[in-house]
């Protein structure tokens, strides 16, 4: 990639918003691959994950937070932690909200955050393509008058209106500098760590309401045969109730059948070759407040 290193700018943009907002589905769009993982249930994003995004201009490393909301347990307080530590280290936020002009509490809580920062704010309004046009800027005022945003954006994440606007504004807040990550690396996040990400994916996506924010998964082993054709990895999906574990397992282990050739497909997709997938399905009750589990299964102590 040619590049002029006088105009090359690189820096940090931070993703924030409520659970829900669609902060994955937008990181995904602008990196056109799939990094960080997407469902219709909140509290889906639990680590920091760091993207990067890298073109003529300059190279952005986004950090795709966990939601802010009201911490419930201590996997809860860990995400609010993570999340609103971010906001002072990076150089420009990017806040993610929905088309509305309710602003709720979960809203004005971030924005008093917020407004404890230096860091510019772009202020990005998602899912336009589920309201009419001409309510648009009904809600950008709504907005407005919460505080003093850097920028407005109104956009689409799932249909990918209006990305390349924001890609342009993150630029006009990045400091000019040389690449912080080789151009070829699009996530810091280890395979495993992806791998494990995408199999609870698909448990998010199956499972009734209340028992996905107690599953996590650790993978035992991730291993290429010596061929280099196939993949072995092993998975435990924990839950935290025996009465989970049914519902994980399904009737005649049917539903933990679909839970991993939807994650198989997936993994051989990222991948570019044959997985063999095992899953196994373990109750640790409770493992949401333990210390050791939390960092058994990928979150990082001093962030709790």
């Amino acid at each position: 990639m040619e590049r002029n290193e006088a105009t090359f700018k690189s820096g940090f943009a931070s993703l924030i918003g409520r659970p829900n907002v669609g902060k994955s589905t937008l990181m995904n769009q602008i990196i056109g691959q799939k990094i960080a993982i997407t469902s219709d249930k909140p509290q889906t994003t639990r680590n920091r994950i760091q993207t990067i995004y890298t073109c003529e201009k300059g190279q952005i490393v986004f950090l795709d937070t966990p939601g802010i909301h009201k911490a419930k347990n201590k996997l809860g307080t860990y995400m609010v932690n993570v999340a609103e530590r971010t906001l002072n280290e990076v150089d420009v936020v990017l806040w993610l909200v929905e088309p509305t002009t309710y602003i709720g509490a979960g809203e004005q809580h971030i924005a008093e955050e917020l407004k404890k920062v230096k860091t510019p704010v772009i202020l990005i309004i998602n899912k336009i393509d589920t309201v009419k046009k001409e309510e648009i800027l009904l809600f950008i005022d709504t907005y407005r008058k919460l505080m003093d945003f850097a920028e407005i954006i109104p956009i689409s994440a799932l249909k990918g209106d209006n990305t390349e606007v924001v890609i342009s504004c993150i630029f006009k807040y990045l400091p000019y500098g040389s690449l912080l990550y080789d151009e070829d690396t699009i996530t810091d996040q280890p395979m495993r760590q992806i791998a494990a990400e995408l199999i609870r994916e698909k448990t998010l996506w199956l499972l009734e309401d209340e028992i996905p924010h107690g599953i996590a998964v650790s993978i035992e082993k991730m291993k290429e045969r010596k061929k280099g054709d196939i993949m072995d990895i092993e998975a435990t999906i924990i839950c935290e109730k025996d009465s989970h574990k049914g519902i994980v397992i399904g009737k005649q282990g049917a539903m933990l059948k679909k839970i991993g050739t939807q994650a198989r497909r997936e993994l051989e997709k990222m991948l570019e070759m044959k997985v063999n997938l095992q899953l196994w399905v373990k109750v640790k009750k409770e493992w949401r407040d333990s210390d050791f589990l939390l960092k058994n299964f990928g979150y990082d102590k001093k962030d709790l």
